[in-house]
């Protein structure tokens, strides 16, 4: 049996001895063979007093060198690990004598991953409203019949059901991030199975409510199977960008993903929301949206199928960039670090 490899860790960061890689959620930060030497000679003696001769001993083994060489490697390693000099949480200098390594020791992965975790949830619950608000007031302006009110008011129920995808799709995000203490292929999961159960309860309330309150049923709403795939869609864009993958990869993927989600969804007969709305004129007297409108703007006589299509299309990639967008704000506030 192997032995096991020597990790060192402390707030986000993981400092592999044995490969000499320095890791922050994963993502590895460049350090040179010197320096990385220096660092873990400071964590090694975390609390400790580390004088300006230890470090010639452990990292120059003896070279001659000036002072600067200590200051310029102190200097480097407070930019890897986003150190203020000031105010240190990481590295704090002893005037005259040399520095001493001032991070706590984490508690467990779990305590590591619930602040990244709630913030991730809150990030997708705020892109999902905006999403939502946004294609209601969109629907509302070209489809509405009863004036600004309805306009506002359909942006504010389409911006509430926005926000309950979101905070769905966030929570299984978080839950896979949380069990597995980083961000792997188990995002994908979590994030489908979120967008599944999101989807089952928007079906429930769009079909069962309505028919309670109206005594008309509505078929062909959105449901569990369009949430799972936009829920998979997300996950593989969540799963780039908390990997580390650049902004071009997230870019890439979320418009791959979103227009496979969408051609998915159409070919199996599918709905998302122009769909929905849809449905419910079919399915109320009194509705006053004129969905036909949409079509109108695609060439189409109405919502035909090609209409749909492209509905479906649109709708996805807005919400899967909405949810892009904030995971990339968050992993550039607690993934990447700080350049100040």
């Amino acid at each position: 049996m192997g032995r096991k490899p020597r990790t060192l860790r402390f707030d986000a960061f993981e400092l592999d001895c044995d490969n000499r890689q320095l890791r922050r959620h994963g993502r590895v930060i460049e350090l040179g063979s010197r320096y990385f030497d220096a660092l873990a000679l400071l964590v090694t003696r975390r609390g400790e007093l580390v004088t300006k001769q230890a470090f010639m001993d452990a990292v120059w083994q003896g070279i001659p060198v000036t002072d600067e060489a200590l200051t310029q490697c102190i200097r480097t390693l407070r930019r890897a690990l986003g150190d203020d000099a000031a105010n240190p949480r990481f590295i704090a200098t002893v005037p005259k004598h040399g520095y001493r390594f001032v991070a706590a020791e984490p508690r467990s992965a779990g305590a590591r991953a619930r602040p990244r975790v709630s913030q991730l949830g809150g990030a997708c619950a705020l892109t999902g409203l905006a999403a939502g608000a946004v294609a209601g007031l969109v629907y509302g302006m070209i489809a509405g019949t009863g004036g600004g009110g309805q306009v506002m008011i359909l942006a504010a129920m389409i911006g509430a059901l926005g926000l309950i995808a979101g905070s769905g799709l966030g929570a299984g995000m978080a839950a896979a991030i949380a069990w597995r203490g980083r961000a792997d292929a188990w995002v994908v999961a979590g994030t489908a199975m979120g967008g599944l159960c999101v989807g089952a309860l928007g079906n429930l309330l769009g079909r069962e409510g309505v028919a309670l309150l109206s005594g008309v049923p509505i078929a062909n709403v959105t449901g569990p199977f369009e949430g799972a795939v936009i829920g998979t869609a997300t996950g593989l864009v969540a799963w780039v960008a908390l990997a580390g993958g650049g902004r071009l990869a997230v870019l890439s993927v979320s418009v791959v993903s979103g227009l496979a989600a969408a051609g998915l969804i159409f070919l199996s007969g599918g709905t998302l929301l122009a769909g929905s709305l849809q449905a419910l004129q079919h399915g109320l007297s009194g509705f006053r949206l004129d969905v036909a409108k949409i079509g109108f703007l695609a060439g189409e006589p109405g919502l035909t199928r090609t209409a749909l299509g492209w509905t479906l299309a649109i709708e996805s990639q807005i919400f899967i960039f909405a949810i892009a967008g904030g995971l990339l704000v968050v992993r550039r506030r607690l993934i990447e670090p700080d350049r100040s």
